[in-house]
């Protein structure tokens, strides 16, 4: 009904950039909160940033001053620019969002995830 589709991963050198993308399609009224997670190999996943339907944010303190969330609510989509990689930031990148359906339900949605690898 609802899909999270990210993209805008890849490879980069330490001290890099990359933004990543989340788009979110199907029967959606309105979407609450959005936020980027992410999952190393061995690790569980965590919370890297959020932000409100109005644009309130929140960060992990490992990507504060680094990273930046943000979003367009009429194109339904997240963003999330990465600056000054470091090899630790290296995971598997998951976009999440609490959507309303048109039958005014809510429910929580992940993406697939988009891999993100810095090198050294």
């Amino acid at each position: 009904q609802v899909q999270l589709v990210e993209s805008g991963g890849g490879l980069v050198q330490a001290g890099g950039s990359l933004r990543l993308s989340c788009a979110a399609s199907g029967r959606i009224f309105s979407i609450n909160a959005m936020g980027w997670y992410r999952q190393a190999p061995g690790k569980q996943r965590d919370l890297v940033a959020t932000i409100t339907r109005r644009g309130t944010t929140n960060y992990a303190d490992s990507v504060k001053g680094r990273f930046t969330i943000s979003r367009d609510n009429a194109k339904n989509t997240v963003y999330l620019q990465t600056n000054s990689l470091k090899p630790e930031d290296t995971a598997v990148y998951y976009c999440n969002a609490y959507v309303i359906t048109p039958d005014y339900s809510g429910m929580n949605y992940w993406g697939k995830g988009t891999l993100v690898t810095v090198s050294s």
